[in-house]
């Protein structure tokens, strides 16, 4: 039989194998047969192996937050074996203003501190002290989130990938999915060298191109966007730095850094459309990373050591979408985690699960505020 007439079973297909697919086919795995469907020839190829992460209950839409909060004691305390490596070191955040963002500053910080301990408004005097390159004729202060932390995203990626594979998950790569029908209580999906796969339920995290999936199952898009985003790393040479600095991400974010073994990792916080892609920096977005540094710091950027960028895909209110679509039964949306894709993982990849399972949420989902509804396709699709 050639490969393109075979036909493969499963009970969940999950397509996409970045970190949405991967935290999902995880959790769904050891109670289905799971076929995890990835378009490119690894997993993680695009915005998960792109990412530079950190974890931070403060940063994201306010209904991002439960699902950062319901993750973080994962990534504290992983089950043995799920990584070699601790998932996370503290880091902190930052968040530095001018006397225009005054405001937001003292709003932000009363917001954050309801959930977050130790969150607290610092003085241009006390923030300074904390990141001392930065321009003392621009700060005015600086909101501090103490809690934050970096993640470690190859390690958390592929933890979840092995967690799958561990339940029974199998892989298929270079599998792009061209059609999905649906064909007496199951799903056909037709990949583009033509081999076929049957699926009783279908998981669509192809990140950017999840409209695409859709489209491709005769859905009409939910209207997500892909923004691109840019990284650069550079090594200043007038100024020494210090592994201890917090991530510092301006309180409009319009830019941020942090240090980076040595170096610095820098981004302009760009957001520019753009469709599915893999998405390259753009010499503009590194000029506008130089010159917001330059304007907020002392550090000076002899040259880019290194530059890349990703996709960060929204949904038009910007909160995720995990939920199963009203239009086609057993199509089931992960989609639009943003930016924010690593450090909710845990609970994006239990809230599918609990979904396509028809199982109930998990306690430690509930406690953290998360409720299933509120992340539901439903609410893009016109009544009727």
């Amino acid at each position: 039989m050639k490969p393109a007439d075979r036909t493969l079973d499963c009970d969940v297909a999950v397509i996409g194998a970045g970190i949405a697919g991967a935290s999902a086919a995880a959790f769904i795995a050891p109670h289905a047969r799971v076929l995890i469907l990835e378009a490119e020839s690894q997993p993680g190829y695009h915005t998960t192996g792109r990412s530079a992460a950190f974890l931070a209950e403060s940063y994201g839409a306010p209904l991002v937050r439960p699902l950062t909060k319901a993750s973080k004691h994962f990534y504290l305390s992983p089950p043995p074996g799920f990584a070699d490596v601790p998932l996370s070191h503290r880091r902190g955040a930052l968040y530095i203003f001018d006397e225009a963002g005054r405001a937001k500053a003292e709003a932000d910080a009363a917001e954050f501190a309801r959930d977050i301990p130790g969150v607290r408004l610092m003085d241009a005097a006390e923030t300074l002290a904390l990141v001392p390159v930065l321009r003392r004729e621009k700060i005015a202060g600086g909101v501090l989130d103490p809690e934050c932390r970096d993640l470690d995203v190859a390690a958390i990626h592929q933890g979840f990938l092995r967690q799958a594979k561990a339940g029974g998950a199998g892989l298929v790569t270079n599998a792009r999915v061209e059609r999905l029908t649906q064909e007496a209580g199951h799903w056909r999906i037709r990949l583009a060298d033509g081999r076929t796969i049957r699926a009783g339920r279908v998981v669509n995290a192809a990140g950017a191109w999840v409209d695409e999936v859709a489209r491709a199952a005769g859905l009409a898009p939910l209207g997500f966007r892909p923004l691109r985003r840019t990284i650069i790393i550079f090594a200043p040479q007038t100024v020494a730095v210090d592994p201890a600095w917090p991530v510092v991400i301006e309180i409009h974010e319009d830019f941020y850094f942090k240090p980076e073994t040595g170096r610095v990792l820098a981004s302009p916080a760009d957001e520019t459309p753009s469709p599915p892609c893999d998405a390259q920096p753009e010499d503009i977005d590194v000029a506008i990373a130089v010159d917001r540094l330059e304007r907020w710091t002392r550090m000076d950027v002899p040259r880019i050591l290194n530059k890349w960028a990703g996709l960060r895909t929204f949904s038009p209110d910007r909160v995720p979408v995990v939920g199963e679509d009203p239009r086609a039964p057993g199509f089931c949306w992960c989609a639009g985690q943003g930016g924010y894709g690593i450090q909710t993982a845990w609970a994006m990849g239990r809230l599918t699960a609990a979904v396509v399972l028809g199982a109930e949420l998990l306690p430690a989902l509930i406690e953290a505020g998360v409720r299933a509804e509120n992340y539901a396709p439903d609410r893009f699709l016109q009544a009727g």
